[in-house]
């Protein structure tokens, strides 16, 4: 690799026209854009968001820009606002005409291709704006360079007239990009404040000193003024770390932090011990959260192994164990944040969520090597805190073993390796099995008579279940509502790569649906459960293949005709059609408060029948701030919660 390669530092070149390459057209796009955003639901929505401020905080990795705006709009449109350089406004030679124009119309023509215009970006992120320009209705750009404010408009991804100059004068400078999502594309136009403003949260730990701001028009507070945040961060993912783990006891006072770099490959790692048995690893690279880990998680994972265990030899602590220590012990209760620029990632898969680089696992091997090294001989109170909690989650691991094996043994040994109160389906091909997971026996019964026996099965579940936030390893596997649901799903702890990975080969049904009462407790036990899925069964997740049900909340009744309803403002429309004509006498409604209320047949009408019924898939859009949350509701420290429900306490719906 060369120097040239090496630096992650913008060239002093000029950036013009001559620095945006074209690779190809933008015809594809409108007819498949889940090839080019993920998908036409929530999360490609909120990717075109994505793709944008990619571009700004591609500006700002080069250190051009240090402020970034993000608006969401009256209508649901979305402005982006930075103050870097602005987008070259000059004829680009090759195409013959503006450069804005040729980065808003053509796929794959971006400064991110030019090696001397951007040494690191976010992947390929000149694909991204020209993508988002050809699936929304309109879109407007502006431009402020050399006091100048240049303009153009689009219509799904067509210019609605050339670059022009307006007669503006400005002191500012950098890019706004305004635009509407089509709706004939996407399932739902509507933005969450809350995804957007997680992802740019995360965006100002991993990029410190840039601002970035979210406002959200659609909302005022109690004085007036619209819901807004700011995020900004001194310190990176030294802070990141803390924010992550505020809601855990911690083992040390700070954070283990490094910032350098190692064969050319800048490496940022920030790492701490709490006393939790959860691991918490989040891998970027370039600002892209790397799901599936990679070659910089396993060189982090190979030196923090390797150097505890040698300061744990050398210091004896180890010496009246009866078991060796796994790599997996290093780990527990252990939040760490590993983020690597690299010139030119090497992704496996179209995701972008696994780093194929080789070069980079000796770049953070090295990395971490030097700064635990450095931090043990330094530190040796922490140091010794540290090996103690290693010793503590060895002899857990060991016990969790042993009840695992039990767990497993057992349902070999039991009638068709089944638990006796599941009822299971006739089909075998798991994709076209589905399990319900019912609160309590009364409300499995009603399930178990409503079912289409063919590919539905039921398993209900005896109050609630463990939280596995709290308990020790072995004590979740001793669990017997938590055996029954291993045994009955068919899947086993450890494969081939990895001893904590769950074993997915044998899984008996593609879909794992929750379904409790519409009430507070039954709420809580699909917590307690997806808490249970999330730290123990993450690829179910993963893969998509947990859902939640949605029984009604209401029965409407005028007469002998019957209507459902599954929210308050259903209830009213329904009931205002019922009353056309002026007579709303002989309307009632009925409040269902748990699934026994119902019969089998309303049961299977509105909560099972595949044709009718409304599923809510469980999917991890943030997993850093969805570990942090699942931490705060469910785990021992109070304080964090406490906060959380005097927040939130407002938006609270309680039947009297």
């Amino acid at each position: 690799m060369s120097e040239e390669t090496k630096e992650n530092t913008v060239a002093k070149t000029e950036y013009g026209a001559s620095s945006i390459q074209v690779l190809e057209g933008l015809e594809a796009v409108r007819k498949r854009p889940a090839m080019y955003i993920g998908d036409i639901g929530n999360k490609g929505l909120h990717h075109l968001v994505y793709e944008v401020v990619d571009n700004s905080i591609d500006e700002a990795m080069g250190g051009h820009c240090d402020t970034i705006h993000v608006t969401i709009n009256e209508d649901n449109s979305i402005t982006v606002l930075d103050n870097g350089r602005g987008i070259p406004t000059d004829i680009h030679e090759k195409e013959g005409r503006s450069a804005l124009e040729v980065v808003m119309t053509v796929l794959h023509a971006g400064g991110k291709f030019d090696k001397d215009s951007y040494k690191v970006s976010g992947g390929l992120h000149g694909v991204g704006v020209s993508c988002v320009n050809a699936l929304s209705t309109h879109m407007h750009v502006r431009v402020f360079r050399n006091n100048q404010i240049w303009e153009q408009e689009y219509s799904m991804g067509k210019p609605l007239y050339a670059v022009r100059l307006t007669d503006q004068k400005t002191d500012h400078r950098g890019t706004e990009v305004t635009f509407m999502p089509d709706d004939t594309i996407f399932q739902t136009t509507e933005y969450s404040y809350d995804i957007l403003s997680n992802r740019l949260r995360e965006l100002a730990f991993l990029n410190k000193g840039v601002r970035l701001n979210i406002t959200d028009k659609r909302v005022t507070d109690e004085d007036g003024s619209f819901l807004s945040e700011t995020y900004y961060s001194e310190e990176g993912l030294k802070e990141f770390v803390q924010y992550l783990d505020d809601t855990r006891e911690k083992l040390i006072d700070e954070p283990i932090y490094m910032d350098g770099e190692k064969a050319g490959i800048p490496v940022e790692v920030a790492m701490q011990y709490n006393s939790s048995f959860a691991e918490n690893l989040q891998s970027y690279v370039n600002n892209i959260n790397t799901i599936e880990g990679g070659t910089h998680l396993a060189g982090f994972r190979r030196a923090l192994t390797r150097t505890l265990k040698s300061y744990a030899d050398k210091s004896g602590m180890l010496s009246k164990l009866k078991f060796e220590i796994s790599g997996d012990d290093f780990r527990e209760g252990l939040t760490a944040v590993i983020s690597v620029k690299v010139a030119e990632p090497q992704f496996e898969g179209q995701t972008k969520t696994k780093l194929g680089n080789s070069e980079v696992a000796g770049a953070v091997d090295q990395a971490v090597s030097e700064m635990l090294s450095y931090y043990l001989e330094e530190h040796p109170k922490e140091a010794r805190t540290i090996v103690n909690k290693v010793i503590l989650a060895a002899t857990a691991r060991h016990a969790a073993r042993k009840a695992r094996e039990l767990v497993q043994r057992k349902s070999v040994l039991t009638s068709g390796g089944l638990p006796g109160k599941l009822s299971d389906c006739s089909e075998k091909d798991p994709e076209k099995c589905e399990i319900y997971l019912v609160e309590g026996d009364s409300a499995g019964g009603t399930a178990k008579q409503g079912r289409d026996r063919k590919f539905q099965a039921i398993l209900p579940l005896r109050g609630k279940i463990l939280n596995v936030e709290k308990a020790m390893p072995h004590k979740i596997f001793e669990n017997e509502e938590i055996k029954t649901i291993f045994t009955a799903l068919g899947v086993t702890i450890g494969t081939a790569e990895d001893s904590k990975a769950l074993n997915l080969e044998k899984l008996r049904y593609h879909k794992v649906i929750i379904m409790t009462d519409a009430d507070v407790d039954g709420s809580h036990i699909a917590t307690l459960i997806l808490t249970f899925f999330f730290r123990y069964m993450r690829e179910l997740i993963e893969k998509g293949f947990v859902y939640i049900a949605t029984p009604p909340l209401y029965l409407v009744k005028k007469g002998r005709e019957e209507v459902y309803a599954w929210t308050d403002d259903e209830r009213k429309a329904i009931m205002a059609e019922m009353a056309k004509g002026g007579k709303d006498s002989g309307i009632h409604f009925q409040r269902y408060k748990g699934l026994g209320e119902m019969n089998a047949e309303q049961l299977w009408e509105t909560t099972m029948n595949p044709e009718y019924r409304k599923l809510r898939q469980i999917d991890i859009v943030n997993a850093a701030e969805a570990n942090r949350t699942f931490s705060m509701l469910m785990g021992d420290e109070v304080p964090p919660r406490r906060e959380f429900i005097e927040k939130n306490a407002k938006y609270a719906k309680i039947d009297a």
